[in-house]
């Protein structure tokens, strides 16, 4: 399959419907918590880590159907990120992908309770695929240490201890290489071990990824200054009203959306080892690019 959308297209729709499968109701009665969890998966977006743990296994000769389960675990991670993130004590936005977050419509408490639903079932997720239980041993460790105190829980610290501070260009690297970046690099490093892809593969990937998370926030960084609200299905200016440093913030504008597109350039130059790369090439082009 040739064609970007098509592929792009089929990925989301395996991605899709596993997800629907596994977030069933609860067994219990009152299930509040689950629709909650259901609410937040369904409000997708671009599903761009799932995408690339397929893209990742496929491109290293797995079959992507063996990685369907792994793709929807790191979605659920990063969904649950996105709730507690959005929460009053976090970065308190009120919308989320132009919809109510998920403490808006559910209160506080359950979206506290989906978001830690999200993070356990992923886990129970990863266990029950059938990838064998050496690769998803390496899976599991993989994801926790990307999500936990070393990757992701890691950036989020250093963001809230930044706010309302000039930081360092140094240190807005480290912040978004564990917020933003762990859960990118993640989702190759998945793909890879669903695959059982040799280092060097696993390597190259991996660095892709890389230089893709760290494009991506500078666009965000970007599109909060001069993005469409209703393209980003968010208010615009979230940045400058909790006075976090950003890439404008430290370079401007132009200077920032020539970094983005320079670290683009890293990204694709990482895997013109592969031969099937039109896919990662096109993919990397569309986020530098993308308007929401």
């Amino acid at each position: 399959m040739n064609n970007y959308k098509d592929k792009y297209d089929l990925y989301l729709s395996k991605i899709n419907n596993r997800l629907n499968e596994l977030l069933i109701k609860s067994t219990y009665e009152d299930d509040i918590v689950c629709d909650a969890m259901r609410y937040s998966v369904e409000n997708g977006g671009k599903r761009i880590r799932p995408v690339l743990v397929l893209e990742a296994c496929s491109i290293c000769g797995g079959e992507i159907d063996d990685a369907v389960d792994i793709a929807c675990a790191l979605e659920m991670i990063h969904t649950y990120s996105l709730i507690h993130d959005d929460l009053p004590c976090m970065d308190n936005d009120d919308m989320r992908r132009g919809k109510p977050s998920c403490h808006i419509k559910y209160g506080e408490e359950y979206a506290l309770l989906a978001g830690d639903g999200l993070l356990t079932y992923a886990f129970e997720v990863i266990t029950g695929s059938n990838i064998g239980s050496d690769k998803i041993v390496k899976a599991v460790r993989c994801l926790a240490n990307n999500s936990g105190f070393n990757g992701m829980i890691g950036g989020q610290v250093v963001d809230l201890r930044s706010e309302g501070k000039q930081i360092s260009y140094e240190r807005l690297k480290t912040m978004h290489s564990l917020k933003t970046g762990a859960l990118i690099r993640c989702a190759a490093e998945l793909g890879c071990i669903c695959a059982g892809a040799d280092e060097e593969k696993t390597a190259q990937l991996i660095s892709y990824a890389d230089r893709l998370g760290l494009a991506f926030q500078i666009v965000d960084d970007i599109l909060d200054v001069i993005g469409d609200e209703k393209e980003l299905g968010k208010p615009v200016g979230s940045d400058s009203a909790s006075e976090k440093t950003t890439y404008v913030t430290l370079f401007g504008l132009d200077a920032a959306d020539t970094m983005a597109k320079e670290i683009t350039a890293e990204a694709k130059k990482a895997i013109n080892g592969f031969e099937n790369n039109d896919f990662l090439m096109t993919l990397a082009d569309k986020l530098t690019t993308r308007k929401s």
